[in-house]
């Protein structure tokens, strides 16, 4: 999963939280008892995942033994201590795959005891504090042969507590809450008991790290940032080539478990936009690609399935040159003209190579299939309520009911063959067991209500020429009558003019409104033209200047109509290009069609507009967001709302704008949590003032919180009772739809280039690959078949 703030607008596993696996704001609201009760069926609350795994599952007497496999990260992990603060992606693959994990996750995101380090973990005692007693694997080493057991569990504790600040922790959630940790009966048992009640508690000790790298400051803060004294897991770490940008592993001696039937691993950095290069290349075998890699292969698939080798492609470089274009240049090349021929020949030249590059890329491309399900992370619209506009719930309400959430949900995913139902949680997926939508708290698509909603607020047409009460408009303090009387007549003629605008705006709108976004500008950062606007690129007028302009057609048509109708003799009217004309092709005296609908009037409200800024990344892999905005900004456009839309170098959009609260409106993705209560909490928890006067937001960048939902995480978090911990999550999700902080759009696609004869590898969902299983398919086998290739 992409960085927080990378080209792809993800929030990744965080400084926060390690496995970060939650979501974004909140507010209160009145809410029903029911809705509150964050009641669900039996039926809902066991629904199976939104989609299936694509992972090429196969036993393992199906993959055959050896072997390399060429795994593509982003970037080469700055650390191997996933609980430092930079620890990415490729720290997390690098501990799944060498560090033990007690509990992992599911197919339908829920943790399960892991048999290879535990033989049982369960709560032992409650009264008169929670004890949690672990028994090991009798089998499970670090790989310098010493029995994993109490030490490495205490050397965690104290490292993660927070007590020690000699630690530099990106997070302590969980830690803080034990009173200490104890041998029991013998080495393989290990007593944990609490000072307070911990729901979570089997997200503790996963990854779990040997006591030589969490038992000093020194060796935890530098010495695991490149290298780990031991590990216990299928493979063991060779080498760390930072030249090359890989990493390789090997099958691991010392595992007692399974043996890995790869003999290597290697992660190899190679960054989005290189994917399709280095796939086509073959230095590859499995990679996380955006759609229009993932394009590229189901064509490339497509064609050696219908025996297309050796003939022209129909897609790609010079696919879209006709027969007469070619025949042009064929003859341009020729021709007596030399000095043009010599340019169109280098053209022509130069097309063939890039039209063979490409067909060779393809060739490569088609012994590839994309596996393809949905991320365990979803993608949702956060409203910034520090400020401004949406500081007022009504507004944020208003911006929320209007969107239709369904049409962008298939506009990402409907391409991709993958279900397309937006999410109804902000702290769980469907297939969890937390999972419950209460998005009912907030309602559907409502324009009508939005706008009504935004009315309430004090934003209403017009309202951008309204000075606030109590306001002389165009006076001082100390001016004589005469300049007071004259501004109470300008105000007088700006109110009728705003009258006649209103009209001329209840006119526009009787026919239907064309899916086309407002006038509003466009600014992208580092594009700034000389001699330009202060604050960007303006693309069209301004709201006011538009409707009156349209309002002035109006009028001019409306004198013709009159003049053609005096003049029934010339049967026609003047007519616009493209637009059907009364009696040009109709009997005289037919109605002409409806003009274009003019935009919905621009809202305003004591003198200033309602204009909102919407940040988006403007960098490669980012096309899905980018599309996803621009329908948004169509919506709002509907009811009133301007935008003024920001696109922003990828390195700069989390760190410069979404955390420093530089926005309006912003779209990014949250990560899902098997642990809600504990992850979710600093990402909603309510905003608190520092002493400098700033907020301290720990990760809600939607900067709205209240403390009933302080409250309720802290109450999932300290029951033991399962069912009673997931209807406070319930409860708590309801109240942040009611909030209207943050809008969960649709859950990310998850798109994986891998060979067609690589095995348990390639979309998983929710669930933790088993790197002992992955592998290359024995010749012979039928696994291992293309499957969801087709476009």
């Amino acid at each position: 999963m992409s960085q927080v703030g990378a080209p792809r607008g993800t929030c990744s596993r965080s400084p926060r939280s390690r496995t970060l696996r939650s979501v974004a704001t909140l507010s209160s609201a009145v809410l029903a008892v029911s809705v509150l009760a964050g009641c669900s069926s039996d039926e809902e609350a066991e629904q199976a995942p939104a989609a299936a795994q694509d992972n090429a599952p196969a036993a393992r007497d199906k993959v055959a033994d050896g072997g390399t496999l060429r795994w593509a990260v982003d970037a080469m992990p700055t650390t191997l201590n996933a609980f430092q603060a930079d620890a990415d992606g490729a720290t997390s693959r690098l501990a799944g795959a060498l560090l033990p994990s007690l509990y992992t996750l599911d197919a339908r995101g829920r943790p399960r005891l892991n048999p290879d380090y535990l033989e049982s973990a369960k709560v032992v005692e409650t009264e008169p504090k929670q004890v949690v007693l672990y028994k090991l694997n009798q089998q499970a080493v670090w790989s310098d042969g010493r029995e994993i057991g109490a030490p490495d569990f205490v050397a965690q504790w104290r490292a993660l507590s927070g007590r020690d600040t000699a630690y530099w922790t990106a997070r302590n959630a969980g830690y803080e809450r034990i009173e200490r940790i104890e041998r029991g009966k013998n080495d393989l048992e290990v007593r944990v008991t609490f000072a307070k009640p911990y729901a979570d508690w089997k997200a503790l000790f996963t990854p779990l790290y040997p006591k030589q790298v969490m038992g000093s400051p020194n060796s935890f803060n530098d010495g695991a940032r490149t290298t780990l004294k031991a590990t216990a897991g299928p493979f063991e770490l060779k080498k760390i080539d930072g030249k090359a940008g890989e990493i390789t592993l090997v099958r691991s001696a010392r595992w007692w478990g399974r043996s890995a039937k790869l003999d290597s691993l290697i992660l190899k950095a190679v960054p989005r936009t290189e994917r399709i290069t280095a796939l086509s290349a073959g230095k590859l075998d499995l990679a996380e690609i955006d759609r229009s890699v993932a394009d590229r292969i189901a064509l490339a698939v497509r064609d050696a399935r219908s025996g297309q080798g050796g003939q022209p492609l129909t897609h790609g470089p010079g696919a879209g040159i006709t027969p007469a274009a070619a025949l042009k240049s064929w003859a341009l090349a020729h021709g007596s003209d030399e000095e043009q021929a010599e340019v169109v020949q280098a053209a022509r030249e130069k097309n063939q190579q890039a039209i063979a590059r490409y067909a060779a890329e393809q060739n490569a491309l088609g012994k590839f299939v994309v596996r393809k399900s949905l991320e365990p992370a979803y993608t949702q619209l956060s409203l910034n309520g520090e400020s401004g506009p949406l500081a007022d719930e009504r507004v944020r309400r208003a911006v929320a009911r209007a969107l239709d959430r369904q049409e962008l949900a298939e506009t990402v995913l409907k391409p991709l063959g993958l279900p397309a139902k937006p999410p109804g949680s902000h702290l769980a997926l469907a297939g969890q067991a937390a999972y419950a939508d209460s998005s009912d708290a907030l309602g559907d698509q409502d324009a009508k209500e939005a706008r009504a909603l935004l009315a309430d607020a004090g934003w209403v047409p017009g309202g951008a020429n309204k000075k606030p009460a109590g306001t002389k408009a165009g006076s001082e303090p100390g001016e004589d009558a005469e300049k007071k009387d004259d501004a109470e007549k300008k105000d007088d003629a700006e109110k009728k003019d705003e009258e006649k605008k209103d009209e001329a705006a209840k006119a526009g709108s009787s026919g239907p409104q064309a899916d086309v976004a407002s006038d509003e500008g466009l600014y992208i950062v580092g594009d700034d033209k000389p001699g330009g606007q202060e604050n960007g690129t303006v693309l069209a007028p301004a709201p006011a200047a538009a409707l009156h302009g349209v309002a002035l057609l109006r009028q001019a048509e409306a004198l013709e109509a009159a003049a053609d109708s005096a003049a029934e003799d010339k049967g026609r009217t003047a007519a616009k290009p493209g637009k059907g004309v009364a009696g040009a092709y109709a009997p005289i005296g037919t109605a002409a069609p409806p003009g274009p609908a003019a935009a919905p009037q621009a809202l305003g409200k004591d003198g200033k507009a309602l204009d909102l800024r919407f940040v988006l990344p403007s960098g490669p892999g980012s096309e899905s967001l980018r599309a996803v905005g621009e329908k948004i900004v169509r919506m709002l456009d509907a009811v009133g709302i301007r935008t003024t839309v920001t696109k922003v170098a990828d390195d700069s959009f989390f760190k410069d704008h979404i955390a420093s609260g530089e926005y309006d409106l912003a779209l990014y993705s949250w990560p899902a949590s098997a642990f809600p209560a504990t992850d979710a909490r600093p990402i909603f928890a309510k905003p608190e003032p520092a002493s400098d006067g700033s907020l301290l937001v720990e990760q809600n960048y939607a900067r709205v919180g209240t403390d009933r939902i302080d409250q309720l995480f802290d109450q999932a978090v300290a029951t033991l009772d399962e069912e009673e911990a997931r209807a406070l999550v319930r409860q708590a999700d309801a109240r942040i739809w009611a909030a209207a902080g943050s809008i969960p759009l649709y859950q990310r696609p998850q798109l994986v280039a891998a060979r067609s004869t690589l095995l348990n590898a390639g979309a998983w969902g929710f669930e933790a690959p088993r790197y002992q299983d992955i592998g290359w398919k024995k010749p012979g086998t039928s696994k291992g078949a293309e499957r969801n290739t087709k476009k």
